[in-house]
């Protein structure tokens, strides 16, 4: 066969086309980081919402035959709704076996307790920070003696929490922690109680522990349908620009700049107290650590951005996890702490949130807040914040607040209006907390990879499962003779 004759798969005149054939816009789009894809969907939103917001309303489209949504606003808001309801479809599986799993990983670490003491100890440090800035903002400020909210919209939420509540919120209904609630129209709708999945997955875990050998095929079990949900979790997160499209877009076109006018003081405080947190005084505790700020920044922000989005820590404690094991915290470790962080770690919902709150009601309504009483904020705000996991969150964090005050609970009627704009601030600076503790008491306790930290700032964030490859391609590195730091010793995968 003549050499120079040209098969038609090595033809020159061909080779340039097939890219062009092969070329996929999805691809194209996946290629784009994470990150980035969140800010689009956030500038997008924006945008959508300010459009819907102009649409106005609809008349004779309501229920009832008054006003409803125009076809804009509706489209945000089945988008938005469906993100939110296939998260929490999954947090209920994921919060229990993460805990399982990561109870049964700490047999693998020599000072297991001594991590667990720590990661408490630091929860508690950054929850004081963070309450105590709320109270001086609320302070300087007077926020409620400044809104402009009408006080007919006082009233009392339908859901409230107390320290009874909390307590009894701590024995499990059943196995499932499944709670039944029927709706005027006779239908029954199902939902869960995270405190109590938390405490059955910590008896599960220590049962575990007790157990030994005999429990290897469980833990087999458990470490297997972990794998499952998180991959079906992240196929949900993937959607997470989509999502925020219709989260936000649905925030600004529904609540508006009006109610936000309204409150303008209080919602400034929240966000500035929060910026506070996120950009001064946890910058600071990374510095007195020895920790570099960009590479904590760089590595944070996909879950940071997706916290803003969801509105979720447990949602978003996945890729939480998956951020801080690609910062060097080992997977042992980060598989205890995080979980653990997403269920009582809540330094926006839990601190800063309340204090600001508790303020506002009280200047509100013209009552003057003791010593003793803004001491009993700062007791509630390190020491109840588990209670945001077993009920709704910042709402019922903020009733147990005014309930141990004895502020009047109408008072968390004048602040609903604005709680879906302020709470995408909260979930952000929680699940960055969540992962700056991990992070902290790595580092102090010798057994963060400071390579991989380091290398967070320049690698872009790849899924759920970048920290195995970033691992293995440490890995390498030890075999090669690099330097990788120090770290527990266990392998890489779970």
């Amino acid at each position: 066969m003549n050499s120079s004759t040209s098969s038609p798969t090595t033809d020159p005149a061909a080779a340039p086309e097939s890219p062009r054939r092969s070329r996929n816009p999805l691809r194209a789009i996946a290629r784009i980081p994470f990150g980035v894809q969140v800010l689009i969907g956030l500038v997008l939103g924006v945008a959508l919402g300010l459009v819907a917001a102009q649409l106005g309303t609809v008349p004779g489209a309501g229920p009832d035959g008054e006003a409803g949504d125009n076809w804009l606003t509706t489209t945000l808001d089945t988008i938005g709704t469906t993100f939110v309801t296939l998260l929490k479809a999954l947090v209920p599986p994921l919060v229990f076996l993460a805990i399982v799993s990561s109870i049964a990983n700490l047999r693998k670490v020599t000072n297991a307790a001594r991590l667990a003491w720590q990661t408490l100890l630091w929860f508690a440090i950054t929850a004081l920070i963070a309450v105590s800035i709320g109270i001086g903002l609320g302070i300087l400020t007077s926020p409620g003696s400044r809104s402009s909210v009408d006080a007919s919209a006082a009233q009392a939420s339908s859901t409230q929490g107390s320290w009874l509540d909390f307590l009894i919120g701590l024995v499990p209904a059943n196995f499932l922690a499944i709670e039944g609630s029927g709706g005027d129209d006779g239908s029954v709708s199902l939902g869960f109680n995270t405190l109590q999945i938390l405490v059955i997955s910590i008896a599960v875990g220590i049962a575990v522990l007790s157990v030994g050998a005999k429990a290897e095929p469980f833990l087999a079990v458990v470490r297997s349908l972990l794998e499952i949900v998180q991959k079906l979790l992240w196929w949900v997160i993937r959607l997470a620009p989509i999502g925020t499209i219709g989260l936000l877009g649905n925030a600004v076109a529904s609540y508006g700049w009006d109610a936000i006018g309204s409150l303008g003081w209080f919602v400034a405080d929240i966000y500035i107290g929060l910026a506070l947190v996120a950009l001064v005084v946890y910058p600071v505790l990374l510095r007195l650590n020895g920790l570099g700020v960009r590479s904590f920044v760089r590595g944070v922000w996909p879950a940071t951005s997706l916290g803003f989005v969801s509105r979720s820590s447990l949602g978003t404690m996945p890729v939480t996890q998956a951020v801080t094991e690609r910062m060097g915290v080992p997977r042992h470790y980060a598989s205890f702490a995080v979980p653990l962080g997403a269920t009582t770690k809540m330094d926006g919902c839990a601190a800063i949130y309340p204090a600001l709150a508790a303020i506002f009601v009280a200047n509100f309504y013209g009552i003057d807040l003791t010593l003793v009483q803004y001491l009993l904020i700062v007791v509630v705000s390190v020491l109840g914040s588990a209670a945001t996991a077993g009920m709704t969150g910042a709402t019922v964090m903020l009733t147990l607040t005014l309930s141990t005050l004895g502020l009047p609970l109408e008072g968390v009627g004048l602040l609903l209006a604005i709680d879906p704009i302020i709470d995408m601030g909260r979930t952000a600076v929680n699940v960055t907390g969540q992962s700056l503790v991990a992070v902290i008491v790595a580092a102090r306790e010798k057994i963060l990879d400071r390579p991989r930290y380091e290398a967070a700032r320049r690698e872009p964030f790849r899924g759920l499962h970048a920290a195995d490859a970033d691992a293995s391609s440490a890995a390498a590195g030890d075999r090669a003779g690099a330097p990788t730091g120090v770290r527990d010793g266990a392998p890489a995968t779970a």
